[in-house]
């Protein structure tokens, strides 16, 4: 994703200057082995996205990330694309989570993060697409986050999905109830509202 040694090194001191200077802290635990799905949320606002990259720049986590087709219009498109972006269509199902596990098996290194809320909006349930391609690439979750609460941005709670959905919703929730997004109305729960995505 950033593309030399010097450039991720800059990039670095850069974010991690930026992450001081406005008083958030990191957590980085990351799931062992080389490939994994990042669950993204609370999803609320577009501060989410350069602190989530922020945090990743400092930590030296490189990853792609699934973000809506409109995101990649304009100049800033082949900035998104630098930093690991995925334009999904969010019109058509062509079959992206088969593509993306394709993408697993393929990959000897792949981290790939999705917003399983869809939205920075309310939604009646997250979309399960993440959790099929994690079950069906066999690869592990890391969970990350920006609380607005504590001005704490990270990844964290390393876990292989067991098969059970409902179960393992549940836990994604109980991680993420604490947290608190920048618009905490927006925020969109797992547990219960989930559909076929």
């Amino acid at each position: 994703m950033f593309r030399t040694p010097v450039v991720r090194t800059l990039l670095g001191w850069l974010s991690s200057f930026g992450l001081w200077a406005f008083r958030w802290r990191t957590v980085v635990r990351l799931p062992d082995g080389p490939k994994y799905v990042i669950v993204l949320a609370p999803h609320t606002s577009y501060w989410d996205f350069p602190i989530l990259v922020g945090a990743a720049l400092k930590h030296g986590v490189e990853c792609s990330w699934l973000a809506t087709a409109n995101l990649f219009r304009g100049p800033a498109r082949w900035l998104f694309r630098w930093l690991g972006g995925i334009p999904v269509d969010r019109s058509r199902r062509n079959g992206l989570v088969d593509a993306v596990t394709e993408a697993f098996y393929e990959a000897d290194r792949l981290a790939v993060a999705i917003a399983p809320e869809g939205s920075r909006h309310p939604r009646d349930r997250w979309k399960t697409g993440f959790y099929r391609i994690a079950v069906a690439a066999e690869v592990p979750f890391g969970l990350a986050f920006v609380d607005f609460a504590t001005r704490t941005v990270g990844i964290d709670e390393p876990f292989s999905p067991t098969g059970d959905l409902e179960a393992d919703l549940r836990r994604i929730e109980a991680f993420y109830a604490p947290k608190r997004g920048r618009h905490p109305d927006w925020y969109t729960p797992p547990l219960g509202r989930c559909e076929p995505g």
